[in-house]
């Protein structure tokens, strides 16, 4: 049996240690398990209690993906035991676990280095919404798909959609577009692009500097140290989409209700192919997860990064209970039929009241499994 997480520690040149996070389990994209969700929480906070630790760096095996997702074949079969109607547990303890761990992350008291090569999609992208210092290359391809297996941009994401610059959140998370390196810096799911092939002097750059005890001073001079590598990189950053469409994303901003959005979207003309994916996403996912993800977007606008968690926790298990997600998962990745009957056949016949009552906690605020953030 292999580690699904590895953890090591290398020697700075003075007394101070660089601690590297590999998720390891190359065939499955590095998807996250319970498992593996666990190994990091506990190694993450250990980290942050040990003084000779300057800084961490997360990274996936393999060169095709840094994460693409949470094991949600496993949350599938845990629903389906469960029943319909029936909140399982162990789909609860999954999300509130993978979510404490994406909070962590926000809120970590060290520099966080987050290698994001290849595949960051769905709970990758939790861990890396969250790091200090986020790192994306040429082969980056970054994308919250939940829609198409009837889920919603979770893991943070009421959050870090509401940061982009306006209407880029709620078009990428109704259409589960990808986007590159340059559309991660410009909606700011990214902080640095380094070229793939830097990575191993950059982490031999790391280890000649004089890391302090000053948090800020680190912060600053993995900063710097960054920025230099990103101008050594320019001429491999690839070309954006999203920035293309910024007058259609400003008005997209403006829709007062789901239905109006989501028509905005789907018969907006253009012959521009990446805009003709994200369309055809959209028109192909789940019409329930469309008008939670507006709602969703809309509500966390108003919440601190802790609520909006805690309101995510109540929206995911309601998701695999009552809503699209195991007819999602079904269709896509058990019997890959990619066929799969939605509860609601278009957004229209979607009821306002049903989408609101996935709102309604089912803890009261004491009992709240993420009440402790």
């Amino acid at each position: 049996m292999t580690n699904p997480v590895l953890f090591k520690t290398l020697e700075s040149v003075n007394d101070k240690k660089i601690a590297v996070a590999t998720l390891n389990s190359e065939k499955s994209l590095n998807a996250l398990s319970l498992e593996m969700v666990e190994l990091l929480y506990s190694q993450l906070v250990s980290w942050q209690d040990d003084d000779s630790i300057a800084i961490v760096m997360l990274e996936g095996a393999g060169e095709k993906a840094f994460c693409a997702g949470g094991d949600v074949v496993q949350l599938y079969n845990a629903a389906k035991e469960a029943g319909s109607g029936n909140v399982a547990q162990d789909v609860e303890t999954f999300f509130a676990k993978e979510y404490k761990l994406d909070h962590l992350i926000h809120v970590y008291k060290k520099p966080i280095l987050l290698w994001g090569h290849g595949i960051v999609m769905g709970g990758g992208l939790g861990l890396l919404a969250g790091a200090s210092h986020r790192v994306v290359t040429e082969k980056s391809r970054i994308a919250m798909p939940e829609i198409t297996i009837g889920l919603y941009p979770d893991v943070g994401g009421s959050h870090f959609l509401n940061k982009m610059p306006d209407g880029c959140g709620l078009f990428l998370g109704l259409t589960g577009a990808s986007i590159n390196a340059a559309d991660a810096k410009y909606v700011q799911l990214a902080d640095h692009f380094v070229s793939a092939d830097q990575k191993q002097t950059l982490v031999e750059e790391l280890l000649l500097i004089n890391w302090g005890n000053t948090v800020a001073l680190n912060r600053q001079k993995l900063t710097d140290l960054l920025k230099t590598f990103e101008d050594n990189s320019k001429s491999q950053k690839p070309v954006g989409n999203i920035a293309k469409f910024v007058d259609f994303m400003t008005a997209l901003n403006n829709c007062d209700s789901a239905n109006s959005a989501i028509v905005d979207i789907l018969d907006f003309k253009t012959d521009d192919k990446w805009f003709n994916k994200a369309q055809a996403s959209l028109a192909h996912g789940s019409p329930l997860s469309a008008k939670l993800i507006f709602k969703q977007i809309k509500e966390g606008q108003s919440l601190t990064l802790a609520s909006a968690f805690r309101m995510e926790l109540g929206l995911s298990v309601k998701c695999a209970s009552d809503g699209d997600f195991p007819e999602g998962v079904r269709a896509l990745l058990i019997d890959k039929d990619n066929s799969p009957s939605w509860k609601y056949a278009t957004i229209h016949d979607v009821p306002d009241d049903v989408v609101d009552s996935f709102f309604v906690s089912i803890w009261d605020a004491k009992s709240h499994p993420l009440n402790s953030l």
